[in-house]
């Protein structure tokens, strides 16, 4: 019998964003009653045999219209904090934190995430991102950003030199004689030339348990695929529709080969939601109630106001798109959000063709553009789809973002996980101790291993 390829499964803590239901009366906010939510989320992850938690990172509230974005006001607590008081409460389920490679350095994101690694017992992982604009930056001491050309270059060198950190420490440089002391000679000063890091520096922290803490990578472009080629063990992707996840997946596990790994080193794990229902109408029913509480018609609103860069308070979210063309030589009237809009005037032409043809007023338009791939129906169905695409390898296995704070991950892990394990594409228990471990991912190579040329150790 040919055994089934496993799913692996994360757990994305929701938090201020348009996907989740914020405003019901179950939810609780990240700054009341905080940790109890992050708390509930990942015993339940851990009860459902998830592979890890994932918390978001910003890095400031984002401003529409010079006016705080209202989806953000409710804060963002540290990401350290956060995951250091879950190794605590948890004893399998992954650690997994986003910190930004542009306006944080590798020496303390190594000792850091080390310190994370050994609270845990080897279940740290590091989602790297970037940024790219000066607003982010002013909150920064040296403001500014980066070329768009060299924040993945950038990206690269912090991994690679939060590695040799890592590695600088070989796996038996404690001696413990009833004082622990450093053995000499078992640790290697870090040099890096730069351009981007340059840093000579002997780390402080012994080599985590897992030895590279887990590395995730977030970005579609060319750049950020060729980022996740080289240095990320897993991917947390955007592809919804089967056919995409397929081009995705054999796209990116087609860039390893340069770089000398094999398809197994990378996993391909997209973002999506689900919706339950006992009746495929009834988890439609509940879809379309969570997208009108999501988004609201102020979320609309901005959502649109973003791509014509102008104020649109005059028009209708339950009307027709303006049929005036985008501001495309203004300053941008939205701070602290990702760009989707390339070319502006040619997306607004495409969206009210959309309209037109679906018939589908601004707010129903926004609800068909932002939806997040949704798995939608019976447990029975659900737990069959997100089979059919690991096993058509259209991914790994999936990111999962509940819609509601902290309970919306109880629902999956007590009805769909059990489908899954029946089906045998699933776990019934953790086969390792570490996060790479349950990943099925290659041991991190140890001391003493052949650094880049940018990278260099002595």
């Amino acid at each position: 019998m040919t055994t089934k390829k496993q799913i692996h499964l994360g757990a994305h803590f929701p938090g201020v964003n348009h996907h989740t239901v914020w405003t019901d009366p179950t939810h609780t906010p990240q700054t009341q009653s905080a940790f109890a939510s992050f708390q509930h989320l990942a015993a339940t992850a851990e009860r459902g045999f998830f592979d890890f938690v994932f918390l978001a990172e910003g890095l400031r509230l984002r401003e529409h219209r010079g006016q705080l974005v209202d989806q953000d006001v409710v804060g963002r607590p540290d990401t350290y904090a956060v995951l250091a008081a879950l190794a605590g409460v948890t004893t399998h389920v992954g650690l997994a934190g986003t910190i930004n490679a542009t306006y944080n350095d590798p020496y303390e994101l190594a000792r850091q995430l080390a310190t994370l690694d050994h609270l845990s017992g080897g279940r740290a992982a590091w989602n790297v991102v970037t940024s790219s604009d000066a607003f982010h930056g002013a909150n920064f001491r040296r403001g500014g950003y980066l070329d768009y050309a060299d924040r993945y270059e950038r990206a690269r060198e912090v991994v690679e030199t939060a590695r040799a950190l890592w590695d600088a420490w070989a796996p038996d440089a404690i001696v413990d004689d009833g004082g622990s002391f450093v053995r000499p000679g078992s640790l290697g000063t870090v040099r890096t030339p730069g351009p981007l890091v340059d840093i000579e520096a002997l780390p402080t922290y012994p080599r985590p348990p897992q030895g590279h803490p887990v590395i995730l990578q977030a970005g579609d472009s060319d750049g950020g695929r060729e980022l996740a080629a080289q240095v990320a063990d897993a991917v947390f992707s955007r592809h919804s529709a089967l056919d995409d996840g397929k081009a995705f997946y054999a796209d990116v596990k087609g860039r390893l080969a340069r770089y000398g790994r094999r398809p197994e080193d990378l996993l391909i794990l997209p973002g999506s939601s689900f919706v339950l229902g006992d009746t495929a109408a009834e988890a439609e029913e509940r879809l379309r109630e969570l997208q009108l509480q999501t988004v609201r018609p102020s979320v609309a609103r901005g959502f649109v106001e973003q791509l014509w860069n102008r104020d649109l308070s005059a028009y209708d979210v339950d009307g027709p798109l303006p049929s005036i063309d985008p501001l495309v030589d203004a300053p941008s009237i939205t701070n602290g959000r990702a760009s989707m809009f390339k070319d502006p005037v040619a997306i607004a032409r495409q969206w009210r063709e959309l309209s037109e043809s679906k018939g589908l007023s601004i707010r129903e338009l926004v609800i068909f553009v932002i939806g997040r791939s949704n798995f939608v129906g019976t447990p029975e169905h659900v737990a069959a789809e997100i089979d059919r695409y690991v096993q058509e390898d259209a991914s790994d296995g999936f990111i999962l973002v509940p819609h509601l704070t902290p309970h919306g991950l109880d629902e999956f892990a007590d009805k769909v996980v059990p489908l899954l394990q029946e089906r045998g594409s699933f776990r019934t228990s953790y086969e390792g101790s570490t996060l790479r471990e349950n990943l099925g991912l290659p041991a991190a190579e140890a001391f003493g291993r052949t650094l880049s040329d940018s990278v260099t150790a002595s």
